[in-house]
């Protein structure tokens, strides 16, 4: 009688010890989930593709005599999303317009993206040749972020200057780049 209640209580613990240690592996194998990022502009580029295919919209002119040619290599100094600040870029294209800063809220849903750079007069719908004012409600044609397309937006300010389309290698994940839209002649410094 004993030894077959000790047979029965080895076998009881040997099997919440087994039960325990497949808890243990369940848990290994379902991370807890992440938490949400503060911003939904975060991100959205911290998780999107910042390439493009290189197209540009109908009627950008490229630029005669760019700062930066095209073929040649810049330091961006700016950091529209990670990674970006410090890396080296290659030039893959040079155009002579305006940008502009705009709020709007995407068609996707989702919390409105406060002062997005950058938005060029080609990539505003029936935006003209006028140069637009702050305050102004334009519809967005540029497409460089899931529910920017078709968007509703506010211009918040403006820069008659060089756009550069870049590729680069990102600092933080080490991503490779090609032509993103847009970063302007002040976001760029010489390579030493």
């Amino acid at each position: 009688m004993l030894k077959k209640t000790l047979i029965l209580l080895v076998t009881a613990l040997l099997f919440i010890l087994g039960a325990c240690s497949n808890d243990k592996e369940e848990s290994k194998k379902s991370p807890e989930p992440k938490e949400p990022a503060e911003h939904m502009e975060e991100m959205d580029h911290g998780e999107m593709d910042h390439s493009s295919s290189g197209e540009v919209p109908e009627g950008l002119k490229e630029q005669d005599s760019p700062t930066y040619p095209v073929g040649s290599q810049a330091i961006l100094e700016t950091e529209h999303m990670p990674g970006m600040k410090g890396a080296k870029a290659t030039i893959s294209g040079a155009y002579d317009t305006v940008a502009y800063v705009v709020s709007y809220t995407p068609t996707t849903g989702g919390k409105k993206v406060e002062d997005h750079k950058w938005v060029i007069q080609e990539e505003i719908k029936e935006a003209g040749s006028n140069v637009l004012e702050p305050g102004t409600k334009v519809t967005l044609e540029a497409d460089h972020m899931p529910g920017m397309k078709g968007a509703e937006a506010e211009i918040e300010s403006s820069e008659k200057t060089t756009v550069y389309m870049v590729d680069y290698v990102s600092t933080t994940n080490g991503e490779k780049v090609k032509n993103h839209k847009w970063v302007t002649e002040s976001e760029l410094s010489a390579v030493k």
